[in-house]
């Protein structure tokens, strides 16, 4: 006989509202253990307020939510202790070096041999050559792992990353990627809220559209897909119109200057 896991996170017909602004107005969603599951909305869709939900930091006006079996109402502390969240912006003291950074935490939760557990984390982040620096000369990639890092002393079985990569380079944004796959793999639960469109979509096994304040969409990339009726591929000749040669030949800040270089369609540009 098998026995199916509860989800990670279930989250049923949960609503908040700060005095006459409604925010969420019903969000129904659930995340499998070991999975990526994609928040995916623009600012002011409540996003970040249904996290603080689900982290217990704010109370809901109304339906239900559990984490890892623990209801957020009900047992606080118990999801306390299963989760870990990593905001916005990264959470380092800047005037310690990445490994005390790491130490200061294994310690603030108990842990024994802290410095040993510093010491695997730095290299799980490929940061161990960096671990004697003052974090304040991280890279926004390697502080930023540095924070995710941080946040899974102790291997919390789920951990809720809101906008990890806000502000973030090309660069360092693929190094919080691959992370995030990594801890995936390693069978951790992620939450994440995103407002990028191919974040979403390189990482999320499931995504959740969260638009003024309810789920409109909840799939997989796949799934999301075949909403849009299939596409037909035709090619074009494309000749380069009278506007791309101007534009190119005095650049676009001259375009506001003359009203007699208007560019002509190109039908009228071949009568």
């Amino acid at each position: 006989m098998t026995t199916t896991l509860a989800p990670a996170i279930r989250v049923q017909g949960v609503t908040k509202a700060f005095k006459d602004l409604q925010v969420l107005r019903g969000v129904d969603f659930e995340v499998e253990r070991g999975s990526i599951f994609a928040l995916l909305g623009s600012n002011g869709a409540g996003k970040t307020t249904l996290v603080r939900i689900l982290s217990t930091l704010l109370k809901a006006d109304g339906g239900t939510a559990t984490v890892q079996g623990h209801d957020v109402a009900a047992a606080p502390n118990d999801v306390r202790e299963s989760i870990s969240l990593t905001g916005q912006f990264a959470a380092v003291d800047e005037v310690l070096s990445g490994r005390e950074n790491l130490v200061l935490v294994a310690k603030l939760r108990h842990l024994k041999d802290p410095g040993s557990v510093a010491d695997a984390l730095l290299a799980r982040f490929s940061l161990t050559d960096a671990g004697g620096r003052r974090a304040g000369t991280y890279s926004g990639g390697m502080r930023r792992r540095l924070d995710i890092a941080m946040s899974l002393i102790g291997n919390p079985p789920i951990i809720f990353l809101d906008e990890p990569t806000t502000g973030l380079d090309p660069q360092a944004r693929i190094e919080v990627w691959d992370t995030v796959k990594e801890l995936a793999d390693g069978g951790t639960t992620v939450l994440l809220t995103t407002q990028y469109l191919d974040e979403a979509e390189q990482l999320a096994d499931r995504i959740a559209i969260l638009h003024e304040g309810t789920i409109i969409q909840n799939g997989t990339l796949e799934e999301l897909k075949k909403l849009l009726p299939q596409t037909t591929v035709e090619y074009v000749e494309k000749q380069p119109t009278l506007e791309e040669v101007f534009l190119a030949l005095v650049g676009p800040s001259a375009a506001g200057d003359t009203t007699e270089a208007r560019p002509v369609n190109q039908k009228e540009a071949s009568k």
